[in-house]
């Protein structure tokens, strides 16, 4: 198919599944002597950063050096800023409520239950989302003519969705410091800045960030089509899965969240509502 080396590219991806469960047992040994399962969330963006070097690593020989780069570099520094973020913001804090609850309904040994639950599917979600990382790197033909334009609009949208997430963060981060903070209507609410169009920047961040890094696999049509599933998995999992949906329900009692969401989008960034009935946005 258009010379892309299959072949080597299943060994590829049996080496960054390898790669992706070393990160996570790894995660799963230092939970256990913390007693925390909250750092599984830190190895999230680490797991995807050993992927994408794994795969840098084993492709060379093939595809375009300056193609798979790119997607190497966009992946990492995604990943490690996430990483750190999430570190910084933990830290000094306790277990998170969302693995208490889990755990709490396991049968049996609950280490084994969290490693099964939490650690070897987060792993299997890094390499499936990772897909597109891995494959472009094995994307044969320069980058030059239609394929630079590709690459153009994959980095404009990997840009849009970093700058979101990264801003949204630091905004955040800069609402919570504050004790005085308050929304318009007086709650202890977030919803400047870019939460003012969005209630979730740093999820709609992450779903155009691997959007973009899938448009770099698309310099290939059959690479496309098989790895077209990452994107669309990772947007459920930031839409109906771990990301928004559970998030919300946390939120759904605190004072003044059910009027911040009347007049707020749920996802995409759209103007907040003036009269603040009904639901704006996904």
């Amino acid at each position: 198919m258009n010379g892309f080396p299959w072949g080597d590219f299943a060994v590829g991806l049996a080496a960054c599944a390898g790669a992706a469960l070393a990160v996570m047992l790894a995660t799963f040994a230092v939970a256990l002597v913390k007693g925390m399962h909250r750092i599984v969330d830190v190895a999230w963006g680490l797991g995807f950063t050993a992927v994408a070097a794994v795969s840098f690593a084993l492709s060379a020989g093939h595809g375009d050096d300056g193609r798979r780069l790119l997607v190497t570099l966009l992946t990492a520094v995604w990943g490690l800023r996430l990483a750190g973020h999430i570190a910084l913001r933990g830290r000094g804090h306790g277990e998170d409520p969302r693995y208490e609850r889990l755990l709490a309904r396991a049968r049996g040994n609950p280490r084994l239950y969290a490693l099964r639950t939490v650690y070897l599917l987060q792993g299997a979600l890094v390499w499936l989302v990772s897909l597109p990382v891995q494959a472009t790197q094995y994307v044969p033909g320069p980058v030059s003519g239609p394929q630079a334009v590709l690459a153009a609009a994959a980095v404009a949208v990997w840009l849009t969705g970093f700058l979101f997430e990264t801003v949204g963060d630091a905004q955040l981060a800069r609402f919570k410091a504050d004790p005085d903070a308050r929304d318009i209507t007086g709650a202890r609410i977030m919803d400047r800045g870019l939460w003012r169009y969005t209630r979730h920047p740093n999820y709609f961040g992450d779903f155009l960030v691997w959007w973009g890094l899938y448009l770099t696999a698309c310099a290939d049509a059959a690479v496309a089509a098989v790895t077209l599933v990452s994107p669309l998995v990772m947007s459920l999992l930031l839409t109906k899965g771990s990301g928004k949906r559970l998030l919300e329900r946390q939120l759904a009692n605190r004072p003044g969240y059910a009027e911040y969401a009347a007049r707020t989008s749920g996802f995409f960034p759209l103007p907040p509502r003036r009269d603040g009935t009904g639901r704006a946005g996904v």
